[in-house]
């Protein structure tokens, strides 16, 4: 099913902005989040460089795709190219975003979470990256909005992708990487024709255990399909990604610490320790132990939150490496238990060059 407010992409809007055509894909699954959506849908509208067209992918939900598709058709958005539609797979973000895949006309795909607003240049910032031909994902900086206001003391920030955002220990500025992270990222078209789509069955199914890796097992598929292929992330494309009260809890970064090594060995079973461990490795001998070493150092100096900072890192350590064991075993017994998705033409007819802003 799928609701349409108006053609992708007008020759005033879209063929407007230089360099390729972005779409954005939004995934979305419960209408507990309903004033978060509204929010990240707002934030591309409100783009310096015009989106081609927005696809909000509702997760098996009909109630908040019945109510989408309302909100939309009677807010006044027609000629602004925000479709809602059904994912047309399996329940899960990894399915939802090959929906968007599919159905979208852009020469680049953008994804941007559902409780995350963009910053007015976000788009800009991507489209430039694609300027090299040789450039087939471009990531962004995703800074935290805590619903306390303030970080919790003891949270250390090399492990903010514990609530997906840009953690202590990515580089800064425009830099090649491994791979980009799902909820603030893009990539051409031609890299889901070279490399297929996300693979099921890794990443999040709505309110389960808080699985993820889907971006980085495409990623390093997409660079063995494409040798020559750069990755960058570029920290000049923001987005502020909310942070629940319940995500701002030790269990919670415990609980997505297990969920992540379980992760990480699915990825290890697709495409070997090697590629799967190998930004990883330098995550957990050289960013993780200096980190311990602030806090140590912090609660010495008696500054608050220094002891539970150290704690909480060494706490998630193990419970990654207890997940990654757990996950392995698993996967020796059973084999993998995901799926790459093939992938699909999008449903209608792409719009001309010259209305796609090529």
């Amino acid at each position: 099913m799928t609701i349409t407010t108006s053609p992708a992409g007008t020759a005033e809007g879209a063929g407007a902005a230089t360099g390729p055509s972005v779409s954005v894909v939004i995934c979305v699954y419960t209408e507990d989040r309903w004033d978060d959506i509204v929010a990240a849908v707002a934030s591309v509208r409100e783009q310096s460089r015009p989106a081609l067209e927005t696809l909000v992918v509702v997760d098996h939900n009909p109630a908040l795709l019945r109510r989408l598709a309302k909100h939309v058709g009677d807010d006044g958005c027609a000629g602004d190219g925000v479709r809602v539609l059904a994912n047309a797979g399996p329940r899960g973000l990894s399915a939802g975003r090959n929906t968007g895949i599919a159905e979208s006309s852009g020469e680049v795909i953008a994804f941007l979470d559902d409780d995350a607003v963009a910053e007015r240049d976000w788009l800009r910032h991507f489209a430039e990256g694609y300027a090299d031909p040789r450039v087939m994902a471009v990531g962004g900086r995703t800074q935290p909005v805590w619903e306390s206001r303030r970080r919790p003391a003891w949270f250390p920030e090399e492990f903010d992708w514990a609530v997906g955002c840009t953690y202590r220990g990515l580089p800064p500025g425009k830099v090649p990487v491994r791979n980009v992270l799902g909820g603030n990222a893009s990539f051409r078209r031609s890299a889901f024709e070279l490399a297929g789509g996300f693979a099921c069955g890794i990443g999040r199914d709505g309110d389960r255990l808080p699985l993820g890796c889907e971006e980085t097992e495409l990623c390093i598929r997409l660079t063995r399909a494409m040798p020559e292929a750069v990755l960058l992330i570029d920290d000049r494309s923001v987005i502020h990604h909310r942070v629940p009260a319940a995500r701002e809890r030790f269990g919670y970064l415990w609980t997505r610490s297990y969920a992540e090594g379980l992760s990480k060995a699915l990825v290890t079973r697709s495409v070997g320790a090697q590629a799967g461990l190998a930004s990883e490795r330098r995550y957990t001998t050289r960013v993780l132990p200096a980190g311990i070493a602030r806090g140590v150092r912090d609660a010495l100096l008696g500054r608050p939150g220094g002891a539970g900072r150290a704690g909480a890192i060494v706490a998630g350590v193990a419970a990654a490496a207890g997940g990654y064991a757990v996950g392995t075993f698993r996967a020796r017994r059973g084999g993998s238990r995901f799926a790459v998705a093939a992938t699909q033409e999008p449903a209608g007819p792409r719009p001309p060059a010259e209305e796609a802003g090529a």
